[in-house]
């Protein structure tokens, strides 16, 4: 199942406040403008699962996270969602009290909740202040439209509220007891002072203008003048950003990615996303066959109900599948607002469905007829590889990586990358470090080829070949046994070329599973098509690009050292830095 979940250390869903608030909401809220407008909201056990993270607590019952990611596909209830939590922020019991002892009591509007011995009690936020955020200057958006609902309806459960001095306005909803609800433009949440206790950023894949970015950091920064006693916290949902806008879910994503990777030192967003997968979306196997065009339909659904999780009960399966086959609509928009896949830009050497998918197709293929998890083609000791090595100094990546010769297995040994932030100020590099890894893959495999990008690293690449060169069955060229100038750009059109050709047909595979793995595919991904004199080079998507690629590039010089070993033909080519030749046109 295509989901990714980020917790902190020490989340529990035993000891969390979401069990309550999901009581709360079932029991007081409604749906809002729709087709099941003013129907109790229910939950199962997806959604629910992840409100009670959203509300899970540390020891001390304090709250473990400042922000929750919700990433869906369009049609999954996620404004829903976040209006119900925002109703329950403004009126619920949303913050611990202690510990239960067993059959303490919460009671609202005539409802009684009894609590278990050992579980979080709950109080109101005071003064809470919610704001809801708008991306267009002229609409508050689905979130407060379903909040201004059930506080207006008088067949909602929370209508009874105005009795007690609620107040709901368009622009503002003035709450029993102190505290409002408001929803904010671009142009509005600036002007104030920032109390928020809760914030909503709802679809952030759209945050992509200066003024609405401004507004994400503005009012993201406001919640911290409260977060020591009204713990405050905000929720971003999202349906899958497109790549090289820069919105603020493709850099909650790449915060996702470095949590992941341990680059931050105390995450505290809870991340969940989920998706589906499928290789051909519009393209059956055989299109002539009414039987192949049958199980196309099978695999799309499938996709679909994986992609949809519980929301798949109000949606139509034949409808989603129908809009596949539309062909007004791009598959890359297909694949990001309705399997919430992550796409590639145009320019990308690989795109995303081909990496993740094709790539894979040899680990799979062991699988199906072994009946062996994929972990049996991983690397052992002893076996025979190749290396690839491209490396900076300073300001960028530097990378180790090798490919199995037997089966075209690509994994990293080694990545290291320029921090992000003031860490980055006065970074070089770790030598040592790569020399130490060098010398314990040499130790532990037998590697039979390495081939090495030389700028910055001449000298480690003059040792490598003096301690490593004899054991070494091909070279990289007559004068050079390691030494692979990427900037010869024919020579390096042809590798790029035999890579990408191997994954599209699954003749390689590669370590996406580990998290030095996916770190890897990260550069893969970053990876952009670039056309230069001489032939097609991959650079990253601008020179000064936080996004990098050296893993990719150093995955290409070790399947480009395993593909000659497999020729048996020592390479015979100067590839110096010096000349770069450049096709006839």
């Amino acid at each position: 199942m295509p989901v990714r979940v980020i917790t902190a250390p020490g989340h529990s869903r035993i000891q969390s406040l979401g069990w309550l608030a999901v009581w709360w909401i079932e029991t007081f809220t409604v749906h809002g403008p729709g087709d099941v407008a003013g129907t109790p909201v229910r939950y199962g056990d997806e959604y629910t699962g992840f409100i009670v993270d959203s509300y899970a607590l540390d020891g001390n019952g304090r709250r473990l996270y400042d922000s929750a990611f919700f990433s869906r596909p369009k049609g999954c209830d996620k404004s829903g969602v976040a209006a119900a939590l925002a109703l329950f922020e403004a009126l619920g019991p949303a913050r611990f009290l202690g510990f239960a002892k067993g059959g303490e009591t919460y009671e609202f509007l005539g409802r009684i909740y009894t609590y278990k011995a050992g579980e979080p009690m709950g109080r109101r936020v005071k003064s809470p202040f919610i704001r809801i955020m708008a991306t267009e200057e002229t609409q508050t958006g689905n979130v407060f439209d379903t909040i201004f609902l059930n506080l207006t309806s008088p067949s909602a459960p929370l209508f009874a509220l105005q009795a007690y001095g609620m107040n709901p306005g368009v622009s503002k909803i003035a709450l029993p007891g102190g505290g409002v609800i408001q929803p904010s433009t671009a142009g509005s949440a600036s002007k104030d002072g920032g109390i928020e206790t809760f914030v909503v950023f709802d679809e952030s894949h759209l945050y992509i203008t200066p003024q609405l970015k401004a507004m994400f950091r503005t009012v993201s920064k406001n919640l911290r003048k409260r977060k020591k006693i009204a713990e405050t916290w905000y929720l971003e949902t999202t349906t899958m950003y497109a790549p090289g806008e820069a919105s603020i879910a493709e850099e909650t994503y790449g915060l996702a990615d470095a949590v992941e990777e341990g680059l931050v030192r105390r995450p505290r967003m809870l991340f969940n996303h989920r998706w589906g997968e499928i290789p051909s979306l519009r393209d059956p196997a055989n299109p002539s066959t009414e039987e192949s065009q049958r199980i196309h339909e099978l695999a799309l659904a499938e996709a679909f109900r994986e992609a949809y999780g519980d929301a798949i009960e109000w949606n139509s399966i034949e409808g989603l599948i129908d809009g596949v086959f539309d062909t007004r609509q791009s598959e890359a928009e297909t694949r990001r607002y309705f399997f919430n896949a992550l796409v590639s830009s145009a320019n990308a050497w690989f795109q995303v469905e081909e990496w993740t998918t094709r790539g894979r197709r040899y680990l799979r293929t062991v699988e199906r007829e072994t009946g062996i998890d994929s972990g049996f083609v991983k690397p052992w000791r002893g076996d025979e590889i190749t290396l690839g090595f491209d490396g900076a100094e300073t300001n960028d990546a530097t990378a180790l990586v090798a490919c199995r010769v037997r089966d075209n297995f690509i994994f990293p040994i080694l990545i290291e990358e320029t921090p992000d932030g003031p860490e980055a100020d006065g970074y070089i590099v770790d030598f040592e470090k790569f020399d130490a890894a060098v010398a314990a893959t040499f130790e532990k495999y037998k590697v039979v080829g390495f081939y090495a990008d030389p700028p910055y690293w001449r000298t480690y690449l003059d040792k490598w070949s003096r301690d490593f060169g004899d054991q070494l069955k091909v070279h990289s060229s007559k004068k050079h046994s390691i030494a692979w100038y990427t900037k010869n750009t024919i020579m390096m059109d042809a590798a790029l070329e035999r890579l990408h050709t191997a994954i599209l047909n699954g003749d390689a595979a590669h370590d996406d599973d580990t998290l030095l793995g996916k770190k890897m595919t990260r550069h893969f991904q970053n990876a952009r098509n670039k056309n230069r004199r001489g032939g097609t080079v991959i650079e990253k998507e601008a020179k000064n690009s936080v996004r990098k690629i050296d893993a990719a590039m150093a995955a290409t010089l070790a399947f480009e050292a395993a593909a000659d070993y497999r020729g048996s033909k020592p390479a015979e080519r100067d590839i110096s830095s010096e000349y770069v030749p450049f096709r006839a046109r």
